[in-house]
């Protein structure tokens, strides 16, 4: 336009603009009033929609009265242009970053609730909340009349050279997805490789997994580490799992009155220790006759693996106890040595400067 700037063009711009804020705070309160109603729900993904809602509609409906503002006055062709694409710049800015956001938490709301997949695994959550972002540069950059067919032409030749050089972390990247996507691993299970560490799974991301050792320190093991190894899940396929405790009396005592009192102090520790599961059936099993005493196999169950050190040390300690009060041996290792009428040969040990000597010294009866 070409003509000039009248009051009558700065009093409609202005009623535009306010229009537009007056109705992105009226949204805004309403989207309030909406949260609240989404918290009592028990789905959050309606949490996630309504917090990104909060952020796109007011600032939506800023931008529209901006534009019809700047409809409204004479302004030039050009500087008409770069306030519509700035203000539409802005829009895809704020939408991806919702939509972003939306994504990222509606990712999360699932992983959470489903039993397949880790809670906390970050991986998932990282990937879609860039892939929406790079999606978004990509329409900024066609909507500024950038062409992206040039930059995704470059981006595919350079992906090889950028696949060779990234090989390790791309390695990780998938084991860490190929591990969350076969439901072997997830938080909160307990784990043992075959190299060693063990410890609870906190966390599954694009590139490690981090486990809390009992210890209470964190293990950090790679990906590919962790999909390549032995590993053992105490978790899988359910949580709870039966130990095994090793003991033996000696030959003199009566094998039914053994099996009598330890169903008892089993009992006692089933029901009296906490992880204990008092509705899993225990068994008593002899299986060896030894140098010194007959031995026995003693199977517990537990909730889970952490539960079985605390529920070891209360059964040893009252088995021992109860076996002291009923006359009940646990007779300790012996070895019985058989002098014949010869001699007994011991090895003459070197002592200080001494030298070894070269025979066995006889010691006769």
């Amino acid at each position: 336009m070409n003509r000039a700037l009248t009051l009558d063009d700065g009093v409609v711009a202005g009623i535009a603009l306010a229009t537009g804020l007056l109705a992105a705070f009226l949204s805004r309160t309403l989207l309030r009033w909406l949260a609240k109603h989404a918290k009592r729900t028990k789905w959050s993904g309606d949490d996630v929609v309504v917090d990104a809602l909060r952020t796109v509609v007011p600032w939506s409906l800023i931008a529209g009265g901006a534009a019809a503002a700047a409809a409204v006055l004479p302004l030039t062709k050009a500087v008409q242009h770069t306030v519509n694409q700035s203000l539409t710049v802005l829009l895809i800015f704020v939408v991806t970053v919702s939509a972003a956001r939306v994504v990222a938490g509606l990712v999360q709301s699932v992983t959470s609730s489903r039993s397949g997949v880790a809670g906390s695994a970050t991986i998932f959550v990282n990937i879609t909340r860039i892939l929406v972002l790079a999606i978004g540069f990509l329409v900024v950059l066609q909507t500024l009349g950038i062409s992206i067919a040039p930059m995704l032409t470059a981006l595919g030749v350079g992906g090889l050279a950028v696949a060779l050089a990234l090989q390790d972390t791309l390695a990780n990247l998938f084991a860490g997805i190929h591990i969350l996507a076969s439901k072997t691993v997830q938080r909160g299970d307990y784990i043992k490789l075959s190299s060693g560490e063990e410890g609870y799974v906190e966390d599954i991301n694009w590139r490690q997994t981090t486990v809390r050792a009992l210890s209470n320190n964190l293990v950090v093991i790679p990906n590919g580490q962790l999909a390549k190894t032995n590993m053992t899940n105490y978790m899988r396929p359910e949580q709870q799992l039966t130990i095994l405790v090793q003991a033996g009396v000696a030959y003199d005592s009566d094998l039914e009155q053994v099996e009598r009192v330890t169903s008892e102090v089993i009992a006692e520790v089933m029901t009296g220790v906490d992880g204990a599961l008092p509705d899993h059936e225990p068994a008593i099993r002899f299986h060896t006759f030894g140098d010194s005493r007959i031995g026995f196999t003693v199977i517990l169950g537990v909730g889970e693996f952490s539960d079985q050190y605390r529920i070891k040390h209360e059964f040893i300690k009252r088995l021992h106890r109860r076996y002291r009060q009923e006359g009940i041996r646990i007779p300790a290792p012996a070895r019985t040595v058989a002098l014949q009428s010869g001699t007994v040969v011991i090895p003459q040990q070197r002592t200080g400067d001494d030298i070894v000597q070269g025979g066995l010294t006889a010691l006769h009866d």
